[in-house]
């Protein structure tokens, strides 16, 4: 490479460093309210523009150059226009310009190739295409904020360029080219950046040095270079290419908003788990809360409705849990069930169809009055009916029986304010009535003595 080129590109590369000292000295962080994980990329500036300049050589690292050996360096010089998608990678839009020049003092080993020893310059009059790039140092679990930052870069792009060899000119070509390469940024603040990279382009031919040989390969060439990227937006936000989302995440569960946000939901928790606790509190046990039991101290075992109160089924006041008999009313004495009647003294029995007292129960009832008569004892007379006929008419007999009693006691002196009637027709049987001696024995007037 001549002197000439050689100073041209350390003028513009000093020139590049000042300027972004000068620019990073002038410039200010962010102040705008801090970003969240999961709003989006509207909460960062994303879209950037990069110049840059650098060496253009006909020559990779990965080894090998094209059909001149002797390879020179020469200025080179490019931009991009960037849309950064994520922390991590970034979509750009790339361009690039120079020259490629190269000598040969004898001709190269492959006996196929006639070419005479001389020289070639390619004039890169553009380079273009689209360029992915991965920022591979952007998530860091040791540092809050990076400064620096490691990438790589792959594309497709589209070179115009005219060879000239040995002072003759081959005519303009159009050609694909696989541009590879990695690189380092600084962050010189919240709208500078310094960019270091380099860059390996692989052609799709074997003609930019206007020489084709038979070697089996196409050409190839390098760009090395330092450049600015500039981030445009509101100042405000911060660049999403140096946002660290571990950072984030930490600065999202311990901003004071939040963490107030989250004591202010676990009182809520705490709350709700009381009222539950209230809810689910059951102290006699009956399967109702007490903050809904009307009874909350019912017995040990009590049937209990909805409202946790004690069940009577059948209300001969005998809550179901101590009834013997919970569908069948009967006093409390007998456990809540009735009392079946007895065949004896107290007892009266009557013919079929009949209300008339028989001449053998006069005894009993004359006896049972004179007892009446010596005190105040209230008497109840029930009346009842074997099933024979209907419910209608059965009813109406055992009432007239339990009157017949009661007619002959007041006639035998007892007072009648003492004594009640009732009937109940064929509903309280003492035995069955599909036989005739049970049919007899329901046939009666029950004296109970009160």
């Amino acid at each position: 490479m001549n002197k000439s080129t050689i100073k041209k590109i350390a003028a513009l590369s000093l020139t590049a460093t000042l300027c972004s000292l000068s620019l990073f000295a002038q410039d200010e962080p962010a102040t705008g309210t801090a970003p969240k994980l999961f709003e989006g990329r509207n909460q960062f500036r994303t879209w950037s523009i990069g110049l840059n300049a650098g060496v253009l050589a006909p020559t990779v690292l990965t080894g090998g150059h094209n059909d001149f050996s002797k390879w020179e360096m020469n200025l080179g010089y490019g931009g991009y226009i960037k849309k950064q998608l994520a922390p991590s990678f970034s979509l750009q839009a790339d361009f690039l310009r120079g020259t490629l020049s190269a000598t040969s003092e004898a001709s190269p080993t492959d006996a196929e190739w006639t070419s005479s020893t001389g020289e070639y310059e390619t004039d890169l009059a553009w380079q273009a295409g689209l360029s992915g790039t991965a920022n591979v140092g952007t998530i860091d679990f040791l540092r809050r904020k990076n400064s620096v930052d490691f990438f790589v870069t792959a594309g497709f792009h589209f070179a115009n360029y005219t060879p000239t060899v040995n002072g003759t000119e081959q005519g303009d070509r159009t050609e694909q080219v696989i541009p590879v390469g990695a690189g380092i940024k600084f962050k010189l603040g919240e709208v500078v950046n310094l960019d270091l990279g380099y860059k390996m382009h692989f052609l799709n031919a074997d003609n930019v040095d206007g020489t084709w040989a038979n070697h089996g390969s196409f050409d190839k060439y390098s760009y090395g270079y330092a450049g600015l990227e500039f981030i445009l937006g509101n100042k405000e936000k911060p660049a999403l290419e140096w946002a660290n989302p571990i950072a984030l995440m930490y600065d999202e569960l311990y901003d004071e908003t939040l963490r107030q946000e989250v004591e202010a939901l676990k009182g809520r928790v705490s709350t709700v788990e009381e009222d539950l606790n209230t809810l689910k509190a059951d102290e006699d046990g009956d399967g109702v809360s007490d903050y809904f039991d009307k009874e909350p101290g019912s017995a040990a075992g009590a049937r209990v409705d909805g409202s946790g109160r004690a069940m009577d089924i059948d209300g001969d006041g005998v809550f179901d849990h101590e009834d013997e008999c919970p569908t069948e009313a009967g006093p409390a004495d007998n456990n809540g069930c009735p009392v079946e009647a007895e065949i004896g003294e107290n007892t009266i029995q009557f013919d079929f169809d009949s209300a008339e007292i028989r001449p053998e129960s006069y005894g009993t009832l004359d006896q049972l009055a004179e007892e009446l008569s010596a005190g105040s004892t209230n008497v109840a007379l029930e009346g009842h009916a074997s099933a024979e006929g209907t419910e209608s008419y059965n009813q109406r007999l055992s009432e007239r029986r339990a009157n017949s009693v009661k007619k002959y006691l007041v006639n035998a002196g007892v007072d009648s304010g003492i004594l009640s009637t009732s009937g109940y027709g064929e509903s309280r049987p003492v035995a069955s009535n599909d036989t005739e001696e049970g049919r007899s024995q329901n046939r009666r007037v029950e004296i109970k003595i009160q």
